[in-house]
């Protein structure tokens, strides 16, 4: 029963490996789900020998079953956290280098473990999430899609022209070369605020290009609408006194 149970058990790691590799599972992953499935085979494949010996098996598989409860009472955060890494790595919603977006946390994926995933802050912090939060959240990936479009809200005076304005800011995104043509930038009047017109400034630009057009944007816009006597508002108020 040992022999013949143990070819089997090898067989059976050798397909499951081979599945994983087919689906191009984490290395980390694969070593991880495949020794605990050829750990439990074993233990299985004991518990048949020793009830063929004549041992009385079913003690033994109850004191089994309690230690696995302690453990999993008293491993509870880790197992969630476990848990959520191997679903992490078999959906892959982020790969290491995407910049994501989680857990009121902003960074480049540094490393993705069975227990955390790594990442680095802009400002060069390194944050550890557990995994178990991760699977359960939120999670945008900044990564994923090749183009993104960015959204300015530039506010001018109640006294600016509005086709002056939206000429000149859509101007001023059509010069930026980093702006693509497809799909087109737009220029819309949002917002009639309290103390500005609101307008919407809204370039497409690859996902690299992100954060270079969007200050470039906003500095020129501010020197060209000075350039054009266009004045960008303090919050203000109206004050009327009776008599």
């Amino acid at each position: 029963i040992w022999i013949i149970g143990s070819w089997v058990i090898k067989k059976i790691k050798k397909l499951l490996v081979k599945a994983m590799d087919k689906f191009d599972y984490d290395e980390s992953l694969e070593r991880f789900l495949s020794n605990l499935t050829v750990g439990i085979l074993k233990i299985l494949l004991v518990v048949i020998i020793l009830g063929n010996l004549g041992v009385e098996t079913t003690s033994f598989a109850a004191i089994l079953a309690a230690g696995g409860l302690a453990i999993g009472l008293a491993l509870q955060g880790s197992l969630s956290n476990f848990a959520g890494g191997v679903l992490l790595l078999i959906f892959k919603p982020y790969k290491i280098g995407d910049f994501i977006e989680a857990q009121g946390e902003i960074g480049t994926v540094k490393e993705i473990e069975i227990f955390t995933t790594k990442l680095n802050t802009p400002d060069n912090k390194e944050v550890i999430i557990p995994n178990g939060a991760l699977s359960n959240g939120n999670i945008t990936n900044y990564s994923t899609e090749k183009n993104r479009r960015i959204d300015i809200t530039m506010g001018v005076s109640y006294d600016a022209d509005i086709k002056q304005t939206k000429d000149l800011l859509m101007k001023i995104l059509t010069d930026n070369p980093k702006v693509l043509k497809d799909p087109a930038p737009m220029v819309l009047l949002g917002e009639l605020a309290d103390s500005s017109v609101n307008f919407k400034m809204r370039p497409w630009v690859l996902s690299d290009d992100y954060w270079d057009v969007y200050f470039e944007v906003m500095e020129a816009s501010k020197i060209e609408l000075d350039k054009a006597g266009i004045e960008i508002p303090y919050p203000q108020m109206d004050i009327h006194k009776k008599g």
